[in-house]
This record gives C-alpha cells, sequence and structure tokens, in this order.
C-alpha cells in the first residue's frame, strides 16, 4: 500500500510589511497624573473634592417591591458589576445609605414604609424610581397602587422600563454621580438646619387612688 504524498501548500502572497520607527523611552508621552512631574501635591477645589468623594460611594438602599428587584440583582452581578462604579455596598439599614432605589410596584400599604425609610436615610440623599411601576404605576390603575413614588418621595432620577435592563440601571446611575458632582456641598454645609420643635411639657400624671 502506498501512501499518497501530502498536497503542497497553495502558493499565497506573502503580506506587505510596514517598517515602524522604533520608539525609544525617552520619546513616550505620558497622560494624566506623574509624581515625578506635578510632585506630591495635588491642586484642587475642596467642593469639587468632596463632591468626588461623594459620587463614587454612592451606597445604594434597594426597595424591591416587585420584579424590578430582579435586574437590580443582575445589576449587581458579575456580568454587570454595579461596584464599577462605587455603589456595591448594599445596605438594607437607611442610617448608612445614601440611595434609595425603588424598584417595583408601591401600594399604598407599603407607602408609609417606604416614607418612613425615607425619613431614617441621613441627608444628603437621593431617590431613583426604577420602573414603570415606580415611577407611574404602570399598568396598575387601581385603587391599592400608588400612582408614582413622587406622590410621597421627592425623586431625583426616574428609570422607563417594565422591567428595564441593569444597563439602564448603571445608566441613571452615571447621571445622579453627575448630579452630585454638581452639587454646591459647602453651600448647603453653610445653611442652618431646620429649627428644633419647642419642647412640649410632659403631660400630669394621674393621681393613683390608694385603697381604703
Amino acid at each position: 500500500m502506498r501512501l499518497r504524498p501530502p498536497p503542497a501548500a497553495p502558493n499565497l502572497p506573502v503580506p506587505l510589511r510596514r517598517h515602524r520607527r522604533p520608539v525609544h523611552m525617552s520619546q513616550t508621552r505620558i497622560i494624566g497624573y506623574d509624581s515625578r512631574i506635578e510632585g506630591d501635591v495635588v491642586i484642587t477645589r475642596l467642593e469639587a473634592a468632596l463632591n468626588w468623594f461623594r459620587k463614587n460611594s454612592l451606597w445604594p438602599m434597594p426597595m424591591g417591591l416587585a420584579c424590578c428587584a430582579i435586574e437590580l440583582m443582575a445589576a449587581g452581578a458579575s456580568r454587570f458589576d454595579i461596584s464599577r462604579f462605587g455603589s456595591e455596598v448594599m445596605r438594607f439599614s437607611p442610617r448608612q445609605s445614601d440611595v434609595m432605589i425603588v424598584a417595583g410596584t408601591v401600594t399604598y400599604k407599603m407607602a408609609l414604609v417606604v416614607r418612613r425609610l425615607y425619613e431614617q436615610m441621613a441627608e444628603p440623599k437621593w431617590v431613583i424610581a426604577m420602573g414603570a411601576c415606580a415611577s407611574t404605576g404602570g399598568m396598575y390603575r387601581s385603587y391599592a397602587v400608588l400612582q408614582g413614588v413622587d406622590r410621597i418621595l421627592p425623586v431625583d432620577l426616574y428609570v422607563a422600563g417594565c422591567p428595564p435592563r441593569p444597563e439602564a440601571l448603571l445608566d441613571a446611575l452615571l447621571k445622579l454621580q453627575a448630579k452630585v458632582q454638581r452639587e454646591p456641598v459647602l453651600k448647603t454645609l453653610k445653611q442652618p438646619g431646620p429649627a428644633a420643635p419647642p419642647a412640649v411639657p410632659p403631660a400630669p400624671r394621674p393621681e393613683v387612688l390608694q385603697p381604703a
């Protein structure tokens, strides 16, 4: 049995190689901050630095009330990775949260709880209405559903969709970061806070009748 020789390789044209000029280290351009040039001191405005700190450390408080909460969970997973924007620390405590993300249908039974949790959040705080149900009530035009969470909370950003994709939530987060960067934080801190309510004297205790 005789073996056939392997087929010859086709004569393909040799690609032309362009002559590249070697780049020396002395000819490279360094773009950005370089401690050898600028030194160890960064000159900026205090307000810009504070806003830069705040916008990259927004801790969300997820108010997952319906199917939009599944998309909120997906935004925190590895595929979309909300930690790239400094918002991976989701706290279920209003004392440690900065952004309330209302994801889902808000019923009148739940509206009082949402309002109470918002009031327990420390200033500064922001609200994102995620989805059609949180923004306008969605398809639920009924007596039991609140027609928009903006009737009880000051909403900063609305995310359209039923439900919106995680990319839409990340886009809203980027827009919120741009809003935080423009806020006059020093002017806000210098303003006096609300006056404390007047002290109410305790009610007089009823007299305890001693048995005869």
